[in-house]
């Protein structure tokens, strides 16, 4: 297999957590959240990690507990595909390149491994890591074509009242071809509600060049979780603390 690179976005404040620490140095048993998304990035096969960091960027840096990891400064916080933009000297010519989250500590190794086998069984530009929550508020849409076919990822603030109502999500991660993952980002413009750089737009300058974009749709759900305060954080405790017993029967 070609090289796999990871790039882990970590540099959001998480103002809702209601704490000045940034978000993905709170901790579960004693690990911060990017620690467990770290762990599953090297469990899938990935060589080399590479943290966007911005809020409080020092503070991230000194409390991951992983070693051989680089860092990409965001110092503006204009949007995904900017943040992966922010670590354009980290990405190869070739190989692949997956994108994950900083605070979705849910997220394991065996879903990562499935979602790159997946991407280089069915030679894909660009795969989507999705899954079905009875509740898809908050994420970005997966849209199907009557057969079942990937046709593109909307953003919840720019869905239509029909694209609300399917329950396949964007769980925000991705696995790339990097060459193509590096000429779409340079592609990306910010003509949207938001005014920001969406990486889900990457998606449709690379299957408007004729190459496949697909979405895999995982098995369990909430693995794509993320926390976004307080009571999230403690949810996710309980679901680690109940894998880990798991883990010693």
């Amino acid at each position: 297999m070609d090289a796999l690179k990871a790039v882990i976005l970590a540099a959001g404040k998480g103002t809702r957590m209601k704490s000045d620490l940034p978000k993905v140095v709170h901790r579960i048993d004693g690990k911060c959240l990017v620690d467990y998304v770290i762990e599953a990035a090297r469990g899938a096969g990935a060589e080399e990690i590479c943290l966007v960091v911005g809020y409080q960027h020092e503070l991230v840096e000194q409390n991951i507990a992983h070693q051989d990891i680089s860092f990409a400064l965001q110092t503006e916080q204009l949007g995904t595909g900017h943040a992966v933009r922010c670590a354009k000297e980290f990405l190869d010519r070739e190989g692949y390149t997956m994108i994950l989250f900083g605070d979705t500590p849910l997220i394991t190794a065996a879903a990562l491994k499935q979602l790159t086998d997946y991407h280089i069984q069915k030679k894909n530009a660009v795969t989507v890591l999705s899954a079905y929550l009875d509740d898809p508020r908050g994420y970005g849409r997966i849209v199907r074509d009557a057969d079942g076919n990937f046709v593109r990822s909307v953003e919840q603030k720019d869905a239509s009242e029909e694209e609300l109502n399917i329950h396949e999500v964007n769980s925000g991660m991705y696995i790339f071809d990097t060459a193509e993952l590096k000429e779409a980002l340079g592609k990306l413009t910010n003509d949207n509600a938001q005014g920001e750089y969406y990486l889900p737009d990457t998606l449709v300058s690379i299957a408007a060049k004729g190459l496949q974009v697909e979405a895999f749709a995982l098995e369990n759900g909430e693995e794509i979780i993320g926390v976004n305060d307080q009571e999230q954080l403690k949810a996710a405790e309980e679901m680690i603390q109940k894998r880990n017993m798991k883990c010693t029967l």
